[in-house]
């Protein structure tokens, strides 16, 4: 079982099937490995991290698998100078690499001769002298080993010592004899695919180049580079600056580093960033790798890459039988144009966010919030993607803003409001057992919101609203707070007065104990300005946070109680909250000696509500029937 099957996501490893037509690519590169005009070659292999470079290294093995003849084989030797022990030197570790495959050639030959198992001998006994002088080298710095110099000497083959096999003086000589030897004469070339170079140290990767140009680029070798050209010209450069070597140039082609590299890369092959097209493509195979078919994931690779060669687009695949693909497709078209521009076509970026997706829909699901897999990835689009954008977003929740503005936004994103005919009411038994909907379905505008002004927000926020599904309306409270605390955002609305701010937490929990922990004495000491900020405050939250409706409500009537002066107040604090969002235990809470606006709320709700149960009880509570 995969780890896409156990757990929902995709492995970072890289992908043993072609998803993306790099078989191109590979195939280019293999032409280039075998052709005898360019014996010995180095080629360059360049893409920016997460590109697909290490599949394109593994096509490029298969490719070169296939076309072996029956009498004559490629050797391939796949080696990644990033996991080298640096204390035996980078350079002696690539060689020992490569003469430890050809060791494993060597003995599977027929031929059985001495002359490649000495010559084996002799070259890998240079590689331990080598390894042992770096080793000294090293040492001598902590542990005050003798002189350096006098290790040197040690090592140093004498002169007129024709069997001497110390140091790697005339290692290319002994090499290309090895390599032309009855040994391996089934062998009809050397392919080294050399990965992660980027990654390394300057010294390291100088020190790689130098052993394929220095000591193996003899007839029937060739070298793949996989890795960022800038980057390694890059740590050449640094290289350059350590050694006190010059490193500018007037002119970019004159810069050592780009002329030193390319003294040993023949040419470099750039790996194509992905298409919009391959974007949406990937998407869609990623989704489905898991659960379709083999055949069936075969016809679909298939005929995404007959696309490629003749243009048009995923409405061009066709339905494949026993696969349904409806669903997958629609989420590929919805998310492709944010993420194949903000994710430069980068393979692995866009594997990255679909963990992240699917990481925090599971999270979400196991915390009880239960928001349409589409709509938490229109969210985790503007958290991953655009992370201004979703400060913003943080910043009107905290505030207790985010509806007003979110139905602004998706008025000028061209998603208007649906209007009261439109509504469609709440089952009686959700209403009876005053569960919230998901959906809010009520249009009417409280009093703080304004129509949108062409302009308002960002051209990137607009853009983003225009994503399906619309959130207008949905409580994506419990997903917010969640991902405040992923982000280490605290949510506090800084427009209220910090010595506001305890009342109002303890006022608006969950908890009983922390609402009683709110003494009258305390309401009684507000000022009408700050018992008008906090209804104010209590509203805009009970209202873009329905969970909080009865402490909300409760909260607002007991201050409008208790100083009548600030019922007005609390009259556009409770009609902050939209008719559709009430329970049916939100109008047992009025009493009848209640003041004139604060009765009118009950009023204004029974005018706007559908009939329903809801509706019976706001009618029941106006009627005084059944009140505490």
């Amino acid at each position: 079982m995969t780890a896409a099957q156990r757990s929902g996501l995709w492995s970072d490893d890289p992908s043993s099937v072609d998803l993306l037509s790099f078989d191109a690519v590979a195939q280019t590169v293999a032409d280039a490995l075998l052709d005898e005009a360019l014996d010995p070659v180095a080629l360059g292999l360049s893409g920016s991290w997460g590109s697909g470079k290490t599949t394109v290294l593994g096509l490029v093995a298969q490719e070169l698998d296939r076309r072996r003849a029956s009498e004559q084989k490629v050797l391939v030797i796949q080696t990644d100078p990033w996991r080298y022990d640096p204390s035996t030197g980078a350079k002696e570790s690539f060689i020992a690499e490569v003469l430890g495959a050809l060791a494993a050639e060597v003995d599977r030959s027929e031929t059985k001769t001495d002359k490649a198992k000495n010559l084996l001998v002799r070259l890998g006994k240079r590689i331990d002298w080598a390894k042992a002088i770096k080793l000294a080298a090293t040492s001598s710095l902590t542990l005050q080993i003798p002189d350096f110099d006098k290790l040197v000497e040690l090592v140093k083959p004498k002169e007129n010592d024709e069997e001497s096999v110390r140091g790697l003086e005339e290692f290319r000589d002994e090499f290309a004899a090895l390599i032309t030897s009855d040994d391996l004469k089934h062998v009809r070339a050397v392919a080294v695919l050399v990965d992660d170079l980027d990654r390394c140290l300057p010294e390291t990767v100088v020190e790689s180049l130098e052993a394929m140009r220095l000591f193996l680029a003899v007839p029937k070798m060739s070298f793949v580079i996989a890795a960022d050209e800038d980057r390694v010209s890059d740590a050449i450069r640094t290289r350059f600056r350590d050694i006190g070597r010059p490193d500018e140039s007037d002119d970019e082609r004159q810069d050592p580093a780009t002329l030193y590299l390319h003294k040993i890369v023949q040419t470099t092959i750039p790996l194509p960033a992905l298409s919009h097209f391959d974007t949406q493509a990937y998407l869609l195979l990623l989704q489905l790798q898991a659960t379709a078919k083999p055949d069936q994931l075969a016809t679909l690779i298939e005929r995404c890459a007959q696309i490629r060669r003749d243009g048009g687009s995923v409405d061009n695949i066709g339905e494949i039988d026993g696969l349904a693909m409806d669903d997958q497709l629609a989420f590929a078209a919805r998310l492709t144009p944010l993420l194949y521009e903000k994710l430069h076509g980068n393979p692995r970026y866009i594997k990255r966010f679909l963990n992240d997706l699917h990481v925090r829909q599971s999270v979400a699901s196991r915390r009880g919030i239960s928001l349409d897999p589409a709509v938490v990835a229109k969210l985790m689009t503007l958290e991953a993607l655009m992370k201004p954008e979703f400060k913003l977003l943080l910043d009107w929740f905290a505030k207790g803003e985010m509806r007003d503005h979110l139905e602004r936004l998706e008025e000028e994103a061209g998603r208007p409001a649906q209007t009261d005919t439109q509504r469609q009411d709440a089952p009686d038994d959700v209403a009876e057992s005053g569960a919230q909907p998901r959906r809010s379905t009520s249009t009417r505008r409280t009093r703080a919101a304004t129509p949108a002004v062409s302009g308002q927000f960002s051209q990137a926020m607009v853009r983003w609203a225009k994503l399906a599904p619309p959130l207008r309306g949905l409580d994506l409270s419990p997903y917010l707070t969640l991902a405040a605390t992923f982000a280490g955002v605290t949510l506090i609305d800084d427009s209220l007065p910090e010595r506001l701010r305890d009342i109002a937490a303890n006022l608006l929990s969950e908890s009983r104990r922390e609402q009683a922990s709110v003494t009258d004495a305390e309401l009684d000491e507000l000022g009408d300005g700050d018992a008008t900020d906090l209804l104010r405050h209590i509203g805009r939250t009970m209202r873009d946070q329905p969970t909080k409706q009865k402490g909300g409500v409760n909260a607002i009537l007991r201050i409008a109680r208790r100083r009548p002066s600030v019922a007005p107040s609390a009259r556009d604090a409770l009609l902050m909250l939209p008719p559709s969002e009430i329970t049916i235990a939100t109008p047992m809470q009025f009493k009848t000696d209640d003041s004139a606006p604060i009765r009118g709320v009950l009023a204004t709700w029974k005018s706007k509500l559908p009939d329903g149960q809801v509706k019976r009880a706001v009618d029941s509570a106006l009627g005084n029937q059944g009140n505490v």
